[in-house]
């Protein structure tokens, strides 16, 4: 038996930054504590983090849907499926459980990562901005020793963003820097073609997204024509059925999937999508959304125990003000699990 209780804190960004729902400098999330009435084991944590614009149940009722489910705990954690509709909910039960029947020492998955031995190697990411404040950003992941960069294009002037990559492959050609890019379904159905053409000048790895989620047919001839393998993220954010989520992949047929624990359902949601993937031979990847350290470091955890040996696209945990501290750290251009303490006063 377990009893719950949820606790909101608000993510202060050390700078502004631009994603493709706005420029943000706060964010909202909210950790689930979950007790075992009948241990005594520390209690475990889960995050439930959604992006307004983009999660499925970034809407109005979200905490009083959040009170319900920790009313009725037991309920949820043996019928995770009804909360198909709150995927990040689902992944912030997942973690908690997990973590309260670890003993409540947030090592959720053991391995050699939690252990320290190894490192999940990972992509640096460039937020947006302005052609300039993106160059910066650039020389210093590549600086840190990044040998994989995730560039948002589709903001600015696109003839200003193939500048850009140009430069960079001036001095770094692909076996030596792989880039990948990520539209956010900026591109047109009927520019899509062109852009992909110019874009494949320089090398690209895969272009996540490049137009709008929902128009199956025309993602489909995308895919089957574009220089440039195409990696799906805002398409798999509301798929409920694993038939439908099964149809769309056999349809699209896409290079790669990109899988977010919070925005897909948790990690069941997640290992449902890999199955489907494995099945039509799709690849895929892991990326965390904006999580606090509670959340990404068990996306991690659980990211690692899947061997994908591709960089993953996990956050650095170095992006707010008031983060849960962590033994979490980005080293040689990879997040490792370090020996050290978690602390969570900030979760009252």
């Amino acid at each position: 038996m377990y009893k719950a209780r949820y606790v909101k804190h608000t993510l202060k960004f050390k700078k502004p930054s631009g994603t493709s729902r706005g420029v943000l400098t706060e964010k909202d999330t909210y950790y689930i504590i979950l007790d075992n009435v009948n241990g005594a084991y520390a209690p475990g944590i889960g995050e439930c983090s959604t992006i307004k614009g983009l999660s499925m149940d970034a809407r109005d009722g979200y905490e009083k849907k959040l009170k319900e489910v920790c009313q009725d705990i037991n309920n949820y954690i043996n019928n995770l499926e009804e909360l198909s509709g709150w995927p990040s909910i689902c992944f912030g039960i997942e973690t908690a459980l997990k973590d309260v029947d670890g003993g409540g020492k947030r090592i959720l998955f053991p391995s050699e990562f939690t252990e320290g031995k190894k490192g999940i190697p990972i992509n640096g990411l460039i937020w947006m901005g302005t052609i300039d404040v993106m160059r910066k950003e650039i020389k210093e992941k590549l600086d840190a020793g990044f040998k994989c960069i995730k560039i948002k294009v589709g903001n600015e002037d696109f003839e200003n963003e193939l500048n850009l990559l140009a430069e960079i492959r001036k001095t770094f050609s692909p076996e030596s820097l792989e880039i990948r890019l990520d539209a956010n379904g900026a591109f047109s159905e009927t520019e899509v073609h062109d852009k992909l053409d110019r874009l494949a000048e320089y090398d690209i790895h895969s272009i996540e997204q490049p137009i709008k989620k929902g128009m199956w047919s025309d993602m489909e001839a995308v895919c089957h024509s574009s220089p440039i393998p195409i990696a799906l993220d805002e398409e798999l954010i509301g798929m409920r059925e694993k038939s439908e989520k099964d149809m769309m992949v056999s349809y699209i047929h896409p290079q790669y999937l990109i899988l977010k624990p919070s925005l897909i359902g948790g990690f069941k949601g997640a290992e449902e999508w890999i199955e489907i993937a494995n099945k039509y031979d799709v690849k895929w990847w892991t990326t965390s959304a904006l999580e606090s350290n509670i959340g990404l470091n068990a996306i991690a955890q659980w990211a690692f125990t899947l061997d994908n040996k591709l960089p993953q696209g996990l956050g650095t945990g170095q992006l707010y003000t008031n983060n849960i501290p962590s033994p979490l750290v980005v080293e040689n251009a990879g997040l490792w699990h370090k020996q050290g303490a978690w602390d969570t006063t900030l979760i009252a």
